[in-house]
């Protein structure tokens, strides 16, 4: 083995030293960066409603209340139910045929 392969293998071995090293830093930096991200956001509150209680996850604030047909028992929303006689229903035909026997 010449003198010349000899150095050429060493700055090899000092490079993939090196390589590692520094992707082992950056590995490291970025996994404490994750962490502290997670750990330094801010409590927030739940969510509440304009009467002071608390609104379900996910729900909307302007959410419609959901009606059941007297007839068939399908839930939707009050704008999308016929009302007669004092009860809601899905459709005119199931007012027409009025509660289910």
């Amino acid at each position: 083995m010449s003198l010349t392969s000899f150095l050429h293998e060493a700055d090899m071995g000092k490079f993939l030293f090196w390589a590692v090293v520094i992707l082992g830093a950056l590995f490291a930096a970025r996994l404490l960066a994750a962490h502290n991200r997670k750990n330094n956001t801010p409590p927030t509150a739940p969510p509440t409603r304009s009467d002071g209680s608390a609104a379900v996850k996910g729900s909307d604030t302007n959410a419609e209340p959901m009606v059941r047909c007297a007839h068939c028992g399908i839930h939707m929303p009050r704008s999308e139910a016929v009302l007669s006689d004092g009860k809601t229903w899905c459709s005119t035909e199931h007012a027409k045929l009025g509660l289910r026997q």
